[in-house]
């Protein structure tokens, strides 16, 4: 399985923020020409430019917003409407190819950049995006909010994020100008989010829904120089993820996410690799064997010369000597295991070799210590 950029942020996003966000769907490149129509036409067939630090951005964008960066002083611009019959006008000339836009009024071409993010065919923040960009600024702390968001703006298509953190640069760089223009961030972010964030049905059309998506572009405009940037935390776990071994056991996309998502801590963030073994490592560690338990640990861990102890107590007739050198001789013959572990206790307790009741506290010790189940045995 491949594992691709937008999978490792999305598992970030889900671990880190507990933020789900769906694959976005990459679109195939249209193949009719538009010619030089502007208005209602997707990215892929406008006529673009590359902008070394942004990419390929459509050209009638790149010329709107140079010619209002020169008047980036008018009050009101973006917020005051232009004239109608002019807007008009220019959009006839514009379709056309005609270069009109250096003798229009600013207010006429900034109502035109509006009406040009409104009737894209696909919207400029796919459909996948704004519900998770809601949530993300919801979170606790501003911090978080900002991580999840520049995360968020990380898996929107090439030419989309080119195209938005164009336009957001430009609107940074009006904010700069407010005293003479009074349009703050959050004045830009109230007027571009019916064209930017759209509410997709009645129940997101709340004054608490809008106000949401106000703050979402606020802070994209504020800090615009982290829109598409993929944090340093994340490109360091790409290769870890790769090579992630709960990967290489997965033979689907469907099972794959599920096991790599069942993993709660993020090694590659703090510094350790705290990896669940493989399944076929588990399995072999199983078939191990177990270590002994306390019934064998003691009767052969605990006291290894056994034998000493059952010579001191097997004959009566003969000396304690001769028996213990009859037992630590080489020739002689190894006793059973069950006369082993009834030696053993004739040597602890010799009371109980002369007949004492079970009544006695050390045999009711023994006792239950023989009467556990094997399974409750504790092991050393």
């Amino acid at each position: 399985m491949k594992i691709t950029d937008s999978d490792v942020i999305r598992f970030h996003l889900q671990v880190i923020h507990g933020i789900n966000v769906k694959s976005v769907e990459s679109k195939t490149e249209r193949l009719f020409a538009s010619g030089a129509k502007v208005f209602g036409v997707p990215l892929e067939n406008l006529s673009r430019r590359f902008i070394p630090e942004f990419g390929l951005v459509p050209g009638f964008l790149v010329d709107a917003c140079s010619f209002l960066l020169e008047r980036a002083g008018t009050v009101g611009l973006f917020r005051k409407p232009g004239s109608l019959p002019r807007i008009k006008s220019l959009r006839a000339k514009l379709n056309r190819g005609e270069a009109c836009l250096s003798t229009a009024f600013a207010y006429d071409v900034a109502t035109l950049i509006k009406q040009f993010c409104r009737e894209l065919p696909e919207p400029l923040i796919p459909a996948e995006i704004p519900a998770a960009l809601l949530k993300a600024q919801t979170l606790d702390s501003l911090q978080d909010r900002i991580s999840a968001l520049q995360l968020l703006s990380c898996l929107l298509p090439a030419r989309n994020s080119s195209c938005l953190h164009y336009l957001l640069d430009f609107l940074s760089k009006v904010t700069q100008r407010c005293e003479e223009n009074l349009m703050t961030s959050s004045n830009l972010a109230t007027v571009f989010a019916p064209c930017l964030l759209p509410p997709p049905n009645k129940q997101e059309m709340s004054e608490g829904r809008f106000e949401l998506r106000i703050l979402v572009l606020r802070t994209f405009i504020e800090k615009p120089q982290m829109f598409g940037v993929i944090p340093k935390a994340v490109m360091d776990s790409m290769g870890f993820l790769i090579n992630c071994p709960l990967l290489k056991d997965a033979h689907s996309k469907k099972h794959s996410l599920k096991v790599l998502w069942s993993v709660k801590t993020v090694p590659w963030i703090q510094g350790k690799t705290k990896v669940r073994p493989a399944v076929h490592q588990r399995r072999r560690e199983s078939n191990l064997p177990r270590r002994p338990t306390l019934r064998r640990s003691v009767g052969l861990e605990v006291f290894p010369n056994i034998a000493f102890f059952r010579a001191c107590m097997s004959c009566e007739d003969s000396s304690p000597a001769a028996a213990i050198l009859d037992a630590l001789s080489p020739s002689s013959k190894q006793p059973s295991p069950n006369r082993i572990k009834r030696d053993m206790r004739l040597s602890l307790f010799p009371g109980l070799g002369q007949g004492q009741t079970a009544s006695s506290s050390v045999f009711s010790a023994v006792g239950k210590l023989q009467a556990a189940s094997w399974s409750k045995r504790i092991s050393l």
